[in-house]
């Protein structure tokens, strides 16, 4: 079957470097943006240092800042500064804080159809609401792509997502996405793009296109994509950028490995329960359940069309006492917006906290819910332990559910609100850029400020020719990376000190595992499926490096993750359920003549001595990653041929 007829198909042929297209090839292709944000780009900009160019070499680079905005230090405001420098002296845009969300900023700002973009954030999916072959990578994978290095992935299966009939009244886009996350699951979208086509398509705007797009990235697909139509040029001109709309559409003899039909008339409110995505059931199953917290924005609804809805559904009223509703504008653009027609004004006298232009809450900087608390929020993950509070109840609904929840102090169906408001788009929006820095057209020559917490990247050895290490964790399935690494105002301001981060690896769910790996020095993690899903943040595969980490045994791997396992020299290996079960904490392995295995060999044998059993294990690494994971890292692996 041939890929080509799809609009992902389209665009990787155009972007193709190397390869065919052919379902499980690896290709290389080249990249047109990047995206970096400041919980990811220090370590980004870091390894490009690292690369010794003099600047970048795609069409467009951003560098945002939108995560670590909480300065209850010095580290978070050095780093800021740092990106700045970066930024000047490489060619790059630079967002300063609050003018927002990255992927928000780049939809508006940025996003073209027809081309590619990688982002060191997941969610970089969130531009194929217009018609962007968007992919979340590792911050060295953005470094290379910055440096002209094509993106290698593998030739994804495409999905068509067939949409009929149209949204009814209180049901939006959030709820389009949970459907397919109850339907698929967090695993269900690997190895795969999903495309939406259909009648049902002209029925959403982009914003609410992007919001689909944008969770995609929680069923682990490499991305998701929408047709670039005539909603779609509307949509930049809007922007003030209808001179780069191209039209998109997949060929009439367009061939799909799938097709799922989605009717939007039949949808209804649906709600994500503790503590994963997928865990989806209908509002009207939880009616009456008690909520302390309501928070509204995040890179998934954080757009004008959410927050409008919002203020008209709060205009008059009052949240309930019991309640603590906060909101995040997703822009400066939105924000002005909605600061000049009056939504602003009628969230605050309604008794919201209208919070930065941020990330915030969502990843733990800020806001988290009282012990054992409920909350709702429009975001795209509740893993447990994410919001800032171990115990409390997370919740993921649309901003209908959220706003009816936040009125009536519990969870009830959006309708029990009255009308539902009629929203238009918005003509034209505030075309403010002074918040963004543009990038001299000329290389800048300037010391770049790196202060006390920014550190050098540490040197990662080649690997050895006998692996013999014990396992120091087994662990069950869906370990996501918040689980290996977590984020929140404690340990984000340190991404740009691997040494001092490494120390919360693992710190939520085995608080004794770095002593035990100062201990052992060296060691082998035994997991089950779906290891590592989540965000891109390759600190979750960089910190157990540092520490000793020297490979990850499991039955699968998210994509994102195992790349960056891969790009920092830990070696993936895959096993089946009949192996898992036979490992156990504390089992020595021996693998003799793993150079060998990783230039030669596909299946292999695991030993553990004590036990006198040998375990099959399968390597499934390209020709390219079996070179980077032998230079003991892709950093290692390019410095030589750059």
């Amino acid at each position: 079957m041939t890929i080509e007829g799809t609009m992902t198909g389209q665009i990787l042929r155009k972007s193709l470097r190397e390869g065919e297209l052919e379902p499980g090839n690896e290709i290389r292709i080249a990249i047109d943006q990047t995206l970096t944000q400041d919980a990811t780009g220090t370590l980004a900009f870091l390894e490009f240092m690292a690369l010794n160019l003099p600047r970048v070499k795609t069409e467009v680079s951003v560098s945002y800042v939108d995560h670590n905005t909480l300065q209850t230090g010095f580290e978070n405001a050095d780093d800021h500064l740092f990106l700045r420098d970066c930024a000047k002296r490489f060619g790059v845009y630079f967002s300063k804080p609050g003018n927002g969300i990255c992927h928000q900023v780049h939809l508006e700002r940025f996003g073209r159809p027809f081309k590619t973009l990688l982002g060191s954030d997941s969610h970089t999916p969130t531009a194929g609401g217009l018609g962007m072959l968007a992919v979340g990578a590792g911050g060295m994978d953005v470094a290379l792509a910055m440096a002209g290095v094509p993106f290698p992935m593998k030739v994804p299966e495409v999905i068509n997502v067939r949409l009929y009939g149209r949204l009814p009244d209180w049901v939006s886009a959030k709820d389009v996405i949970l459907e397919l996350l109850r339907r698929l699951s967090v695993k269900g979208g690997l190895g795969k793009v999903f495309e939406y086509t259909g009648p049902g398509v002209k029925e959403l705007s982009v914003y609410q296109r992007s919001c689909i797009t944008n969770m995609g990235a929680e069923l682990g697909a490499w991305t998701s994509l929408f047709p670039s139509d005539e909603i779609t040029r509307e949509f930049m001109r809007a922007h003030g950028r209808e001179g780069e709309w191209a039209p998109l559409f997949p060929m009439e003899d367009a061939q799909y490995h799938g097709v799922i039909e989605l009717d939007l008339s039949s949808l209804h409110p649906l709600i994500a329960m503790p503590h994963s995505p997928d865990n989806v059931v209908a509002v009207s199953e939880l009616q009456g359940l008690k909520v302390d917290q309501v928070a509204i924005g995040s890179c998934t609804n954080s757009s004008y069309r959410d927050l409008k809805m919002v203020a008209e559904l709060l205009k008059g009223k009052r949240i309930h006492p019991d309640v603590s509703l906060v909101i995040s504008p997703g822009s400066r653009r939105v924000f002005l917006m909605l600061l000049e027609d009056g939504s602003i004004a009628q969230m605050v006298k309604a008794g919201a906290r209208i919070l930065e232009l941020a990330c915030g809450p969502c990843i733990g900087m800020g806001q988290a819910p009282p012990s054992g608390g409920v909350s709702i929020r429009t975001f795209n993950r509740n893993f447990k332990g994410r919001s800032g509070t171990e115990d409390a109840e997370v919740y993921l609904a649309s901003p209908e559910v959220a706003v009816a929840a936040a009125l009536k102090g519990r969870l009830v169906s959006p309708s029990v609100l009255g009308g539902y408001p009629k929203l238009k788009e918005p003509d034209r929006y505030p075309l403010d850029d002074s918040l963004l820095i543009p990038p001299d057209p000329s290389p800048v020559e300037l010391n770049i400020r790196m202060g006390p917490n920014i550190r050098p990247l540490p040197h990662l050895p080649a690997v050895a020719e006998e692996i013999d290490a014990t396992i120091v964790l087994k662990v069950g399935d869906n370990i996501t990376t918040d689980d290996i690494l977590p984020g929140g105002s404690k340990v984000l301001p340190l991404r740009s000190n691997i040494e001092a981060i490494s120390k919360y690896t693992y710190h939520r769910l085995f608080p004794d595992f770095v002593e035990k790996m100062k201990r052992l020095g060296k060691g082998i993690i035994v997991a089950g499926e779906n290891y590592g899903q989540g965000s891109s943040r390759e600190h979750a595969a960089l910190a157990p490096r540092y520490l000793g980490i020297v490979m990850i045994l499991a039955k699968s791997f998210a994509r994102l993750h195992r790349a960056n396992l891969i790009n920092y020299g830990i070696i993936p290996v895959q096993i089946e359920e009949e192996v898992y079960v036979q490992l156990q904490e504390g089992d020595q392995i021996r693998v003799q003549g793993m150079l060998e295995i990783l230039r030669k060999r596909e299946e292999f044998y695991v030993e553990v001595p004590k036990k006198g059993i040998k375990l099959p294990a399968n390597l499934n690494l390209s020709e390219r990653e079996r070179d980077i994971v032998l230079a003991g890292g892709i950093l290692n692996y390019y410095q030589r041929i750059l």
